[in-house]
């Protein structure tokens, strides 16, 4: 089961998620959208950026075992890789919910909306 966390309990989840591996934060925006705005790095996770369109034929990068929790800018899209990745096998997945504009308003108002 997928689970859903607010950007400003991503720390806690990491915490946790811990106990299975080095979680990983992977961001399925496009680039242009990086380029907008984006997570600063975090010594607590690795931060990942494969965009949505192309997660089938890079699934070989990413870690079954390892926790991931996914990223977009509102929630759709990593809810809907997230399903993705539960299908092929992936045991600990989470959505961000309300992406990266929720990032801001939560957690860092220095990132900026778009």
């Amino acid at each position: 089961m997928i689970e859903h966390i607010h950007p400003g309990d991503l720390k806690d989840w990491v915490a946790k998620a811990q106990a299975h591996g080095r979680p990983l934060v992977l961001d399925v925006r496009e680039p242009s959208e990086l380029q907008q705005a984006s997570l600063k790095p975090d010594a607590a996770y690795d931060l990942v950026h494969i965009p949505m369109g192309v997660i089938p034929p890079r699934l070989n990068e990413l870690d079954p075992a390892r926790p991931v929790a996914c990223l977009c800018h509102h929630g759709g899209r990593s809810m809907r890789v997230a399903q993705f990745l539960e299908y092929q096998g992936f045991k600990h997945v989470a959505n961000i919910s309300g992406g990266i504009n929720a990032w801001s308003l939560q957690v860092d108002t220095s990132v900026p909306r778009y």
